[in-house]
């Protein structure tokens, strides 16, 4: 069985590669990338798979047998986009589909759901056999704002008191690296998210035990927390973007206890306190 992966050089499709690669008698592994050359050091067979770019979908698919489609990082776009890919999947005799959606895609309140909701049911019409791995917010989001949270003395948001279920990139790469290499996952949906709930004031916390300074979280409008962004440098509809999906995630649309992805993984995932080390050691 020869397991194509889409993205294969983002931030998750690189740490999904190095999970298959790990396992032991891992199968044939496909990266379907932009740029093959970026692909290199992962050691795997890399091909040029372009969303937008519908001509290099069905070739670069040729003896595919398991195809895992991250979404693309293209908002807005993304419903076109794996259109084409899901198509080209139907071209080529694509066996099974593995998809990476939104946590409570079906009912979230985060505006990424409806391109997510239109993705499971343009899988679900396709006539190929998918399994659904719905995301939670990765550990990482939250944490890559330590450095300027340490630099101005405060860590800021607008998510309020909101129950976040968080998990890192790695656990979710774990998750499906072992959904792609075992049986009964077919016509499976799994909401994956991490085993503890945190609130930002609790990251806070832990980046003042972890430095030894006092960093607290101070809980922001949506519009002064995009501001904030927007002068960090990000893209207005970006920041506009992360400020409202942190106003979603206030009223726990990021909340989840159904600890499905550590029965996946078959470990807890990973705790708060790692997250919050690693980045401090980075």
């Amino acid at each position: 069985m020869t397991i194509g992966i889409t993205g294969a050089t983002g931030q998750l499709g690189r740490l999904v590669v190095r999970s298959l690669q790990a396992k032991s008698g891992a199968e044939p592994i496909v990266a379907l990338v932009r740029s093959p050359e970026k692909a290199r050091e992962l050691g795997v067979e890399a091909r040029v798979f372009e969303y937008a770019r519908p001509d290099t979908l069905a070739p670069a698919l040729a003896g595919i047998d398991t195809l895992l489609l991250i979404s693309s990082s293209e908002v807005g776009q993304r419903e076109a986009q794996h259109r084409n890919v899901i198509e080209a999947a139907k071209t080529a005799g694509v066996k099974r589909i593995v998809y990476t959606s939104l946590l409570h895609a079906d009912r979230s309140p985060i505006s990424l759901g409806t391109e997510h909701r239109a993705t499971e049911a343009l899988l679900a019409s396709s006539g190929i056999p998918a399994t659904i791995l719905r995301n939670g917010w990765y550990t990482e989001n939250y944490t890559a704002s330590i450095p300027p949270a340490l630099a101005n003395g405060a860590f800021v948001g607008s998510a309020g008191e909101g129950r976040l279920s968080l998990a890192t990139r790695a656990d979710y790469a774990e998750a499906a690296a072992t959904v792609l290499t075992s049986e009964g996952h077919e016509g499976r949906t799994y909401e994956l998210a991490g085993d503890d709930a945190v609130t930002l004031a609790d990251l806070a916390a832990e980046i003042s035990r972890q430095t030894g300074r006092d960093i607290p979280y101070r809980n922001l409008s949506q519009a002064e927390y995009a501001g904030i962004l927007k002068q960090a440098g990000l893209p207005e509809m970006f920041a506009e973007g992360l400020a409202a999906w942190d106003v979603d995630a206030s009223n726990d649309a990021l909340f989840d206890h159904g600890r499905q992805l550590s029965k996946l993984i078959g470990r807890p995932t990973t705790p708060l306190a790692d997250a919050v080390r690693a980045q401090l050691a980075a």
